[in-house]
């Protein structure tokens, strides 16, 4: 999984638990839950004083932070080609759901900074979020024995809403997702 939002941006690997119903062999409704472990990122940041009295009037600090996110989603399945039955040598499908990222965010400065004298563009500890997401993905699929199938998708999860967090530098649609997942499905018909 790779944050690319700008200041935030990690790596981190994670975990997918998700289950299909079919309603045809190319129509399914999807459910999924992933967890990630926590991504780690630095920022520059500049405190500014309160007061024109205090000297300095700027301190220049590090932030190092670390965020966890998990999300559930639930949408739809669609095969281009082939089927969830795989009666084909491969499949391409793609997704598309609604979910809910839960994050959690903690920042450490590198520099001890005196709130009450000075401004600093988030604040220091640790603070959860939550974001209601659009995802979108494509995936490929290729039957490894019987009804054991491997499967790769990319997808995307996009916030679709945002509210101010203290804790979160660019609060604007965050976190934005890319990741790229990979495993094994179990057909039942």
């Amino acid at each position: 999984m790779r944050n690319i939002k700008k200041d935030q941006q990690f790596w981190s690997a994670g975990h997918t638990i998700r289950g299909e119903a079919h309603f045809t062999k190319r129509e399914s409704l999807y459910g999924w839950v992933s967890y990630f472990i926590r991504g780690k990122f630095k920022n520059d940041l500049v405190a500014e004083a309160k007061s024109p009295a205090t000297t300095p009037q700027t301190i220049a600090f590090r932030n190092k932070a670390n965020m966890s996110l998990k999300e559930f989603s639930i949408g739809w399945k669609h095969y281009f080609k082939g089927d969830c039955g795989i009666t084909k040598p491969w499949s391409l499908y793609g997704v598309a759901g609604l979910g809910i990222i839960g994050g959690k965010i903690k920042n450490t400065f590198q520099t001890s900074i005196d709130t009450s004298l000075y401004n600093t563009p988030i604040l220091n500890g640790d603070s959860r979020f939550k974001r209601l997401t659009a995802d979108l993905g494509i995936g490929w699929e290729a039957p490894i024995t019987g009804d054991i199938i491997l499967y790769n998708e990319l997808k995307v999860w996009i916030p679709a809403s945002d509210y101010p967090n203290k804790y979160l530098l660019n609060n604007s649609y965050v976190p934005l997702i890319a990741s790229f997942h990979f495993g094994i499905r179990v057909y039942f018909e």
